[in-house]
């Protein structure tokens, strides 16, 4: 099976064999546009070309098709297309900013619990509900034209079969969806000020079709008659992909970005931080919380302040090596990674980062080992959230280009307490999703089959959490509480000298 991982900075496609061992591995990037400040875009036409290289890859790789496709795709993209399907502007990603104002004006109307607990997704200028809203404000003439509002992977399904559906999964990350009627929120829309007809028709993350246009057959190798699943999200397909599907198993994930995930047969809801609660299946609400500031905050740290790049996963460990001379708690050294703003638990575009507590006997080191506990203490903080709402966490298996760095990992259960468990080196979305396609086209009951042996797993040092429980995320908490208002006076003045 082929899983396809439409990601914002690549796609990534994985062949799996039926007992779940990814054996190829294929990737296409592809650039991110920032025309103004806050501003996240990308061409549509250029995933669409990077996914079709991804599946030509692999089956001249193979030299044989895949017995069925699975898609998994990042959330919160947004694409105004005409009626013949056309984007009418460049595809907003998750990561813009501009309808900021406008999520916080939702989230402080009486209206903003009431869509946030019945869509699942935080009110924030990553979903799709705000960017309508902000193209009707900004761009009338846009809104006006729109025949859909779609996403990456709608306008990929739309490219495959000629049809606009939206598996349950992207729909409940939009903030346009009723995540337990399973149909489009009669609220969110009159918002909006748009009808449903606006929108994909909703379907089960099971959903397959099975007729390719001829000329995308040509372009790719496949059969005209093989099944595409149309799958989940990236982050729902991770949870798939990493074993962590099962109550007390959390996925992790750092990319650029970063997330933690536990899966639920009920949404757990926290307005405060505002968990998300997305929908992996009929029967499964995947339950979590979202970082900016992942491997983006190391890569910024090692490129400004040691001039040197992260070029690929294996340099991970190479360039933090010196973080093993420094104790727990890099004596008080506090880093705040909020470079990029913030998702959960803070919820807000203006946070910025922070050094603080720093003093002379501060060398490199302990700069770069504060860099590392500062982006996973924000991780942490998110579990900590979702334990308070009543979810339990017994272990968490993590993911993502990080697991490469055993010192990093290490330093992961040192933080949460918790045995962290490797379980799928390669992009745990793409395996997921082609996992997805097993269980759907073999009608087998569960994901049960597909646990493999984990590489390892690493047992947390009791005493450095006992240091980062009691003393450093206290004030890490603490730190970042206090320091919002500043942060949003610094934002305040940043944007005056933009003006």
């Amino acid at each position: 099976m082929l899983g396809i991982d439409i990601g914002t900075g690549s796609t990534k496609a994985v062949a799996v064999d039926y007992n779940g061992k990814a054996i190829y591995t294929e990737q296409v990037a592809y650039p991110t546009l920032s025309t103004q400040p806050g501003y996240s875009e990308q061409a549509p036409e250029i995933i669409w070309q990077a996914f079709l290289k991804c599946i030509l890859r692999c089956t001249t790789a193979l030299q044989q098709s895949p017995q069925g496709v699975a898609l998994s795709s990042a959330m919160h993209s947004f694409i105004p297309v005409d009626t013949q399907g056309n984007p009418l502007m460049n595809m907003i990603t998750w990561a813009d900013n501009r309808s900021a104002s406008i999520a916080d004006r939702i989230k402080n109307s009486a209206l903003g619990e009431t869509l946030y607990k019945q869509s699942g997704t935080p009110v924030h200028a990553m979903s799709p509900l705000c960017k309508i809203i902000w193209l009707r404000e900004h761009a009338p003439e846009i809104y006006t034209a729109a025949s859909k509002y779609i996403s990456i992977k709608e306008y990929i399904w739309f490219k495959l079969f000629g049809t606009y559906e939206v598996d349950h999964s992207i729909a409940s990350a939009t903030g346009l969806f009723d995540i337990e009627k399973l149909t489009w929120s009669e609220q969110a829309l009159q918002v909006c000020e748009i009808s449903e007809s606006k929108l994909s028709t909703p379907v089960s993350t099971t959903f397959q079709r099975s007729t390719l246009t001829e000329e995308t057959s040509k372009i790719t190798g496949l059969p005209i008659d093989i099944p595409f699943i149309i799958g989940a999200s990236d982050g729902c397909c991770a949870n798939v992909g990493s074993q962590a599907v099962d109550p007390g198993i959390a996925a992790l994930t750092i990319g650029t970005s970063g997330a933690i995930r536990v899966a639920s047969t009920r949404p757990t809801f926290n307005y405060g931080a505002m968990t998300f609660n997305y929908r992996l299946d009929e029967n499964t609400f995947i339950s979590g919380g979202p970082i900016n500031n992942g491997g983006v905050a190391l890569k910024w740290y090692m490129l400004n302040f040691l001039k040197k790049e992260l070029a690929s996963p294996s340099d991970y460990d190479d360039v933090l090596k010196d973080i093993d001379l420094v104790k727990a708690g890099s004596d008080g050294l506090i880093f705040l990674p909020y470079i990029l703003g913030e998702r959960a638990p803070l919820w807000n575009s203006e946070t910025s980062g922070v050094f603080f507590g720093i003093t002379a006997h501060h060398t490199q080191a302990y700069f770069t080992r504060a860099v590392l506990e500062g982006i996973t203490l924000s991780l942490y903080h998110i579990s900590q959230c979702l334990e308070e709402s009543g979810l339990i966490i017994q272990q968490v298996n993590v993911s993502g280009g990080f697991v490469r760095s055993e010192r990093w990992v290490q330093l992961l259960a040192d933080i949460f307490g918790k045995p962290i468990g490797l379980t799928n080196t390669d992009d745990a979305s793409a395996i997921g999703a082609a996992y997805m396609a097993i269980k759907k086209l073999e009608s087998l009951p569960d994901y049960n089959s597909f646990k493999q042996d984990q590489v390892r797993v690493f047992t947390p040092d009791l005493a450095n959490h006992q240091v980062y429980k009691e003393r450093i995320f206290p004030l890490f908490r603490n730190l970042t509480n206090t320091l919002l208002l500043n942060m949003s006076i610094v934002s305040d003045m940043r944007t005056s000298v933009l003006q």
